[in-house]
């Protein structure tokens, strides 16, 4: 029976085999610790009911553990060289799927409405390739595909912005916006030891739990907008970046004493339900005048 593929001796026997190495490019780091992707994989919340979707499956360390835990496992990878290779590795994996297709280009509603066909619940769980974590999770986040758990290994530093709270440094338009939508948590910290090729930063893992939201916005990609348009420039007021996003220095003016905001406010130091009650006046409560 082969070792777990997270190990090194596996790791390093089909890096040589199929004379892989890991591009930079694809932000691609092997996990050369079997206890992580087993650990990450029983976080992911998949039982034999549940489809899990991976993205960047890498050779299938991680994918090797969820198919041991998941229904179903459909693995989205990118690179041309590793679709023979995961061919080989999870061999024995009888439920993976692994799609050789851009993530970012797939249908995900559609996708998911098809494993929802067979699975109870869609899951996602992977080791995010770095270099687009922020891409690949907006793409989840700004489409309505029932994902009720989203678990990925991302750098630290981008799991702080995630995770941060109101008037840290780390607190951006990415906190409020997947704040608005999800229950988010670091569930593990990875040290970058455990990766060949060593990253130059540690890990970790974050958990996204979607909950139903206290107070709705009607536009949601109306409020993003308008979120991602207060945080434009940090250094700014939250007046000069809110008349920049709107083009009318009198309305956002108007807007911001309507929503009870003082003008010199910067946007770090505001609150979900603050950028609600801006996102109101500005559309909803306009929607009611204007009908």
């Amino acid at each position: 029976m082969n070792k777990p593929i997270a190990t090194m001796a596996r790791t390093n026997e089909i890096l040589e085999k199929y004379d892989l190495y890991a591009k930079k490019n694809f932000g691609q780091n092997f996990i050369i610790e079997p206890g992580i992707v087993e650990k990450i994989a029983r976080l992911s919340k998949a039982d034999e009911h549940s489809a899990v979707i991976e993205i960047g499956p890498g050779i299938g360390a991680l994918t090797e553990q969820l198919a041991h835990v998941a229904g179903q496992v459909l693995a989205f990878e990118i690179d041309d060289r590793l679709i023979d290779v995961l061919a080989d590795t999870l061999s024995a994996c009888l439920n993976v799927t692994v799609v050789h297709q851009d993530f970012l280009e797939a249908d995900l509603n559609a996708t998911v409405s098809q494993l929802k066909t067979t699975w109870d619940q869609v899951l996602v769980c992977a080791n995010l390739p770095y270099y687009i974590t922020t891409p690949i999770l907006f793409k989840i986040f700004e489409s309505k595909a029932d994902i009720p758990v989203i678990t990925v290994m991302m750098q630290k530093e981008v799991a702080d912005r995630f995770t941060a709270s109101v008037s840290t440094k780390d607190y951006n338009a990415l906190s409020v916006i997947v704040q608005y939508q999800y229950q988010v948590q670091t569930v593990m910290k990875i040290p970058k030891t455990i990766f060949n090729p060593r990253p130059a930063v540690d890990s970790a893992v974050v958990q996204f739990t979607k909950k139903q939201p206290d107070r709705i916005a009607g536009d949601e990609a109306l409020f993003f907008a308008m979120v991602k348009g207060c945080f434009k420039q940090r250094r700014k007021t939250l007046y000069n970046n809110f008349r920049e996003y709107l083009q009318d220095k009198e309305e956002a003016m108007r807007l911001l004493n309507e929503a009870g905001l003082e003008p010199s406010l910067r946007a770090e130091t505001m609150t979900l339900d603050q950028f609600l009650d801006l996102y109101e006046v500005t559309y909803e409560t306009k929607s009611l005048r204007e009908n």
